[in-house]
């Protein structure tokens, strides 16, 4: 078996206007690097599906979704763009892309339940891990990862699923839809404060969170896991792993002030697939969200990459 790796070319389509750093050219960057490194060659590439509108409603409020999709088919009939918030911008195939990001995410959550491939991550976009129960915000329109958990909950019956979030942004979307559900642990560090400005206080006693202050480096974050994040996630032995694969914690990131590199986000990985392996079967989905400089988000995905799926550095 081997590692999935799902995308769409609709997620490409989605263009929130010149300069704006959430921009198609994310995933042309790592397909362009994963190829020029041959690690393309080693990845069960998939097609992603649109999400079910049953799906969505796990995460989402019907209200939100129906709006939003009432919104975006406004935007397609004008062919211009329309903000929802300062960061967050609709346009033509927005909607479109959406569902495909949100589609691939329970997609790769069936094929590796159903042991057609061992994991998986989605190069899609938008990104989903700020989008609320209902609220899109910063970039995110459907909380993908979320989508995908519950998905895993209540569709495919598991009882324990853990999602661990490394961007550099406090994943609130996520927070917000699945605060006080016991049955999902959420674990993650991000900088603060900085955008959104939440997840100091959890919102409930499933979070581990760990807001660090600016310029703090890998070693540090790789100690916070270890002292954190890795005793919760033994004593919870979820059934499966979600990520929120930010890598906008790169030093070269602007977009953020912390400062990993390449080498930590495979070591962090590494963790999280010994967990996997552990409670788990093995099964991980990731899920990208951030990552703005093109070349260290490309270099950082391979780095991700190479440890899901066996290979040698």
């Amino acid at each position: 078996m081997a590692t999935a790796y799902y995308t769409h070319a609709t997620c490409r389509a989605h263009d929130m206007g010149a300069g704006h750093p959430e921009c198609p050219q994310r995933l042309d960057a790592i397909h362009d690097h994963l190829l020029a490194t041959g690690l393309a060659l080693a990845l069960d590439e998939r097609e992603a599906p649109p999400v079910a509108e049953s799906d969505l409603a796990l995460a989402h409020e019907s209200l939100y979704v129906a709006n939003l999709r009432g919104f975006t088919e406004q935007v397609d009939r004008s062919g211009l763009r329309r903000y929802l918030d300062a960061d967050t911008v609709a346009g033509p195939g927005t909607w479109t892309a959406a569902l495909h990001a949100a589609g691939a995410a329970v997609a790769a959550t069936d094929a590796v339940l159903d042991g057609e491939v061992d994991n998986a991550f989605c190069a899609v976009r938008p990104p989903g891990h700020h989008a609320t129960r209902g609220q899109a915000m910063g970039f995110c329109f459907f909380n993908n990862v979320a989508v995908a958990a519950r998905h895993a909950l209540d569709v495919r019956g598991l009882q324990r699923v853990a999602i661990i979030d490394f961007d550099v942004h406090h994943g609130n979307g996520t927070e917000d839809i699945i605060a006080g559900d016991e049955r999902v642990l959420m674990a993650s560090f991000f900088q603060h404060p900085l955008y959104p400005g939440s997840g100091a206080v959890p919102l409930g006693t499933n979070m581990v969170n760990l807001p660090v202050a600016a310029y703090t480096r890998g070693a540090e974050i790789r100690a916070l896991i270890e002292a954190n994040w890795l005793p919760r996630l033994e004593a919870f032995a979820p059934q499966m792993i979600f990520i929120s694969a930010g890598f906008d914690a790169h030093r070269d990131d602007d977009l953020g002030q912390l400062g990993l590199v390449e080498a930590d986000y495979a070591w962090i990985t590494s963790r999280i697939k010994d967990v996997a392996e552990r409670h788990s079967n093995g099964r991980i989905v990731s899920c990208l969200e951030g990552g703005y400089n093109l070349e260290a988000l490309a270099r950082s995905v391979a780095s991700h990459l190479r440890v899901l799926a066996d290979l040698a550095d």
